[in-house]
């Protein structure tokens, strides 16, 4: 799976042609922990039925035509490719709003990580 992938995927939506912008999420494995520590590689686990759910709220936000999102699961190596999420509505204050929301709640409900 990857981004364009994803974006061919929405652009088959039947209702594409509401869409006024696309934006994608690519979230890579970073090289140091949030406090500074080195990171050589993550483990990344995804709790599959807790996406959809996500996926499905997020939908229903204001103008969001569809959102869809992928997760690496297994153990990344830096600069590896984490998660991938692409959102597509009518405006970009609605399009902003809703990445914003399904990449915060996908890290925080939907992922699980160990750094290494």
């Amino acid at each position: 799976m990857n981004l364009s992938t994803l974006v061919e995927q929405v652009k088959k939506h039947p209702e594409f042609h509401k869409v006024g912008m696309i934006l994608c999420h690519n979230g890579v494995v970073r090289g140091t922990s949030r406090d500074g520590r080195p990171v050589k590689e993550v483990t990344v686990r995804a709790d599959r039925k807790r996406l959809e759910a996500v996926l499905a709220e997020i939908r229903a936000m204001p103008g969001i035509i569809e959102v869809l999102a992928h997760v690496n699961e297994g153990t990344l190596k830096v600069g590896e490719d984490v998660m991938y999420v692409v959102v597509a509505g009518d405006f970009r204050e609605n399009v902003f709003a809703a990445i914003v929301a399904a990449v915060n709640r996908i890290k925080a409900d939907v992922t699980s990580k160990t750094e290494k």
